[in-house]
């Protein structure tokens, strides 16, 4: 049974992640603004915060939940994500700022304060995007969305080198298209050739047993454009 903290878990993959590690009897922390549909699902391996990732103070929440129940973890998986679909010249700072502050900056908060309860095996993973792999196709309208995944990427690589002597391993699953809500937004009307379900299951076989093989990797999980 691991100890296993999923960001973003109101909907999506998240909300799949939730379950699928839930089912297999490992115990979960679920972090999302939105807590209604997995308190619905009332699971008890399940534990729902209502949290706002955007806000610092709100993660000290999580902390207290730690410390208190668990003392480690052994999976982090930073999934959140935010999207603003505009044109490049229609975007403002504070919409860059809006994504930023739950794609990358949230990503680190929770990392750092994550860092006392991570042990030597532990692994972070980041859900990314292939719109933010250097070479890979990109598309407009996703200025601020795709720029951010491809800090989260360059952010794990540092993260990986700077606690590879703690045995804390940091990876990163550049995922294609999905059929999430977060998909519809961004590409109305486009059919993924995959659904949450199958991609949590893939996320959480990598989650248990990627880092005996991977450490500040970026590995791409996509089969199509978008």
């Amino acid at each position: 049974m691991k100890n296993i903290i999923i960001t973003g878990t109101s909907r999506g993959i998240g909300f799949a992640l939730a379950n699928y590690f839930a089912e297999a009897n490992h115990r979960v922390l679920a972090l999302s603004r939105d807590a209604s549909t997995l308190n619905a699902v009332a699971h008890p391996n399940i534990t729902v915060l209502a949290t706002d990732l955007s806000d610092e103070k709100q993660l000290d929440t999580v902390v207290n939940f730690v410390s208190t129940n668990w003392d480690h973890v052994d999976i982090l998986i930073n999934n959140a994500g935010k999207l603003i679909n505009k044109p490049f010249a229609e975007l403002s700072v504070s919409d860059f700022t809006e994504v930023y502050k739950v794609n990358v900056f949230a990503v680190a908060a929770l990392t750092q304060k994550m860092l006392p309860f991570l042990k030597r095996g532990s692994h972070v993973v980041t859900i990314s995007s292939m719109g933010g792999v250097q070479g890979s196709l990109k598309f407009p309208g996703l200025a601020a969305y795709s720029s951010s995944k491809g800090a989260v990427i360059t952010l794990s690589e540092l993260l990986a080198e700077e606690y590879k002597e703690e045995g804390i391993s940091f990876n990163v699953l550049a995922l294609g298209s999905v059929q999430t809500e977060m998909l519809e937004e961004a590409f109305p009307g486009y059919q993924a050739p995959v659904s949450p379900i199958e991609m949590a299951a893939y996320i959480a076989d990598f989650s248990l047993n990627g880092h005996r093989f991977y450490n500040g990797k970026i590995l791409p999980v996509s089969s199509t454009n978008p």
